[in-house]
């Protein structure tokens, strides 16, 4: 059984605490806008890391491709 969108969203927000999370998606390939506090003061690839440990070995086996926006809530804003 392919994930759905709000499937890997439900993955995410158990793992990771946001503030706003979009996510879209075919089954095997996403796209996800993830807005959260935990992003402050860290890189684009800090934050990525942030989520994949959210999704764990999720993203090996059941997650072919996900491509993130990553934001503080100050930067949603905006």
């Amino acid at each position: 059984m392919l994930p759905t969108p709000e499937l890997v969203k439900n993955y995410i927000v158990a793992g990771l605490a946001c503030q706003h999370i979009e996510v879209e998606g075919d089954g095997q390939h996403f796209t996800a806008v993830i807005v959260s506090e935990a992003f402050a003061g860290k890189q684009r690839i800090q934050r990525h890391q942030l989520v994949y440990a959210a999704l764990g070995d999720r993203m090996r086996e059941e997650i072919h491709a996900l491509s993130m926006k990553t934001l503080t809530p100050e930067e949603f804003q905006k």
